[in-house]
C-alpha cells in the first residue's frame, strides 16, 4: 500500500512539472525565426529610431533577426490591429508610444480594446516635449509667456502633429490648468509644425524633444520648458513647467508590447534582454540624444503606466472636446 501511494505521488510530481517544463521548453526554443517588430508610424522618427535600437540588442543577444516594420496610419491604430491580429507566439511585437493610450478615448470605433489585447513587454523611456516659441514672441521664460498670452486671448497660434496627437494633448492640458486661449493649427506631422514655427506661421509648439533640440541650440527656436516632471540633461538650463505651473506633466513613453495570451516565459525573457540592453551606456547615451530619460521595470509596472495615461488623456479630450480627424 505504502509503495503504491508512494508510486502515485512521484507521478502525480511528474505530471504537475509537465507544464512547467514545456514552458520552459518553450522559451528556450524561442526565437527559432526572425521576430517582426511594428512600428505604427513612418519611417525615421524617434518611435522607429527606438523601436531599431531594441530590435538590434535583441538580435545580437537572442541570435535571431529582429526586423522593424513600419505600418504608418490612424495615429499608430493600423499598426496596432495588425499585431492584435497577429498568433500570440513571440514574433509579432508592438513599439508602444503615447499614441496607444490616447487613441482609447480618441477613436470610439476601434476593432480592438489595446489594453486589453495588448501585453506590456517594457517601458523602455520617458519623453519629453519641449514648448519652443519663435524668437519674436516677447517672452523669454514661461511666466512671461504666460503673462504675453493672457494679455492677448485667441491671438496666439499653437502648431502641432495633428488634431490628437501628443503634441495637442499637451497644449491642451496646458490650456487647461492655465485657463489660456490659444488657438490649434494642426499640421500633418511634427517637423512640418516645427518648420513653419521657425518660419514664424505659428508661436509656439510643444515638440518632441528629438526634432526641437537642434533648433533650440542654433538660436531658432527659443525653449521655455519641458514637459516632464524634472529638467532633461541635455538641455539642463530649461525648467520644467511644473516649476511654474503646479502638477502640469505631460511625458510621452516607449516601449513594447506583444498579443495578449502571448506565452509568460517569452514575455519574461523579452523583458530580461531589455533592461539588460537599456543598463548599456550606449543605449542609454542614444536615449538620452533623443530627448528621453530611461526607465525599464516590470511587464506590470508598464502595465500601469499605460493605465494611467490612458486614464490621464481621456480626460483632457473629453474637457478640450477634441475629436479624431
Amino acid at each position: 500500500m505504502t509503495l503504491r501511494r508512494r508510486t502515485f505521488l512521484h507521478l502525480a510530481a511528474g505530471a504537475a512539472a509537465l507544464p512547467a517544463a514545456a514552458r520552459i521548453a518553450r522559451a528556450q526554443a524561442w526565437p527559432s525565426r526572425p521576430v517582426r517588430i511594428i512600428v505604427g508610424f513612418p519611417a525615421g522618427g524617434a518611435t522607429d529610431i527606438q523601436a531599431r535600437l531594441m530590435g538590434q540588442w535583441l538580435a545580437e543577444r537572442l541570435g535571431q533577426q529582429f526586423i522593424v516594420e513600419n505600418r504608418a496610419g490612424a495615429s499608430g491604430n493600423i499598426g496596432t490591429e495588425a499585431v492584435v491580429k497577429a498568433p500570440a507566439d513571440g514574433y509579432t511585437l508592438l513599439q508602444v508610444v503615447t499614441p496607444h493610450a490616447i487613441n482609447a478615448a480618441l477613436y470610439t470605433n476601434l476593432s480592438f480594446d489595446f489594453v486589453r489585447d495588448i501585453a506590456p513587454v517594457i517601458c523602455a523611456a520617458r519623453l519629453s516635449y519641449v514648448v519652443v516659441v519663435h524668437p519674436s514672441v516677447p517672452a523669454t521664460t514661461l511666466p512671461e509667456f504666460i503673462a504675453y498670452a493672457r494679455a492677448n486671448p485667441g491671438k496666439i497660434n499653437y502648431g502641432s502633429a495633428g488634431q490628437g496627437t501628443p503634441q495637442n494633448i499637451a497644449c491642451e492640458l496646458f490650456k487647461m490648468m492655465t485657463g489660456l486661449n490659444l488657438v490649434h493649427v494642426p499640421y500633418k506631422g511634427g517637423a512640418p509644425a516645427v518648420t513653419d514655427l521657425i518660419a514664424g506661421h505659428v508661436q509656439v509648439v510643444f515638440a518632441p524633444a528629438s526634432e526641437s533640440i537642434q533648433h533650440i541650440k542654433a538660436g531658432k527656436l527659443r525653449a521655455l520648458a519641458v514637459t516632464t516632471a524634472s529638467r532633461l540633461s541635455v538641455l539642463p538650463d530649461v525648467p520644467a513647467m511644473a516649476e511654474f505651473v503646479p502638477g502640469y506633466e505631460a511625458s510621452g513613453f516607449a516601449g513594447i508590447g506583444a498579443p495578449r495570451n502571448t506565452p509568460a516565459e517569452i514575455i519574461a525573457l523579452l523583458n530580461k534582454e531589455l533592461n539588460a540592453g537599456l543598463a548599456d551606456s550606449k543605449i542609454k547615451a542614444r536615449i538620452v540624444e533623443l530627448g528621453g530619460t530611461v526607465l525599464g521595470g516590470s511587464p506590470a509596472e508598464f502595465g500601469a503606466i499605460i493605465s494611467e495615461a490612458t486614464q490621464k488623456w481621456a480626460r483632457v479630450i473629453k474637457f478640450a472636446g477634441i475629436k479624431a480627424d
